[in-house]
């Protein structure tokens, strides 16, 4: 096979690791272009540059900050995608059903079905899992710190707990055009799939190609609070919370009274007044397991 890519992050691991992929590769015949970088944001430029050379599949290792630079990078190309989870959370691919073991993920790559991929676009940067600002932007500014690579997904249990005692901020979101929200919100979510962090779905309709996202807000506050929206997510009726609202929507505008930090697909992005987030339905083709194949 021609026309292969791997773009991988180095510190990122899943099986036997990098060499193991070389092996699974190579036993499959596939010489692929290999790019590997040490940070998710070297990935897009290392993206970039394997389309321009000839590859029409890219194999992206890494977690959802990997994936999502590099499909960030990639969106309209015509080119496939496959994830090869060796990430943290890894929720595009959990969402998507793709295998955690390299052989599996690999098959899917080299022979699984392509699926178009709705992306969402927040102040220009493209995401394929989740967009929010407030106390989840909290959560993983203060995960990346370090604490992630010591304590995985725990540390985002550490953070939330640090962050709930954060404050409310008044704001206005509109939603295609008209007025849906305006008051002290302490966190907006806008999710392109289902399951996110903890295997909470607090989106039960939300579907990665339907050329909509869910949008949520949540005027929780203090601890007493979040945990009961926490305990309707993890019921799947967060829908049904006095403190939480949710409605689908192509156009998203958020519009802040004081700058909010917000995060895309995991990775904390800065500080910011207004937000503004469309829908890119099929922006890119990933891979995904052959139903047929089973």
């Amino acid at each position: 096979m021609t026309g292969v890519a791997v773009v991988a992050h180095g510190k990122k691991t899943m099986g036997g690791g990098l060499d193991e992929l070389r092996s699974v590769l190579a036993h499959a015949g596939v010489e692929p272009i290999w790019y590997e970088v040490p940070k998710s944001r070297k990935a897009p430029k290392a993206a970039r540059k394997a389309v321009a050379e000839g590859a029409d599949l890219v194999f992206v290792w890494g977690g959802d900050g990997t994936v999502q630079r590099c499909l960030d990078a990639l969106a309209d190309e015509k080119v496939d995608v496959a994830i090869l989870p060796a990430g943290t959370a890894n929720l595009l691919a959990t969402n998507l059903g793709v295998p955690t073991t390299i052989e599996e993920a690999v098959e899917v790559g080299l022979h699984g079905r392509r699926r178009p991929l709705d992306l969402g676009r927040m102040n220009g940067e493209h995401f394929a899992v989740m967009a929010g600002a407030g106390l989840d932007a909290l959560m993983i500014r203060d995960a990346d710190r370090g604490l992630k690579d010591k304590a995985g997904r725990l540390a985002y249990v550490w953070t939330g707990i640090r962050n709930v005692k954060a404050r409310r901020v008044p704001m206005r979101i509109d939603v295609d055009g008209r007025r849906w929200f305006e008051g002290e919100a302490s966190c907006v979510l806008v999710a392109n799939v289902s399951t996110i962090v903890g295997g909470l779905s607090p989106f039960e309709k939300a579907e990665p190609d339907d050329g909509v996202l869910e949008v949520g807000v949540v005027e929780a506050e203090g601890a007493v609070q979040w945990a009961r929206v926490f305990g309707r997510m993890a019921v799947g009726k967060v829908d049904r919370s006095p403190l939480t609202r949710t409605t689908s929507a192509r156009r998203i505008d958020v519009r802040a009274k004081s700058k909010i930090d917000y995060e895309l697909d995991g990775g904390h992005r800065g500080r910011e007044k207004r937000l503004k987030i469309r829908v890119r339905p099929s922006a890119v083709r990933i891979c995904v397991p052959d139903e047929e194949r089973g």
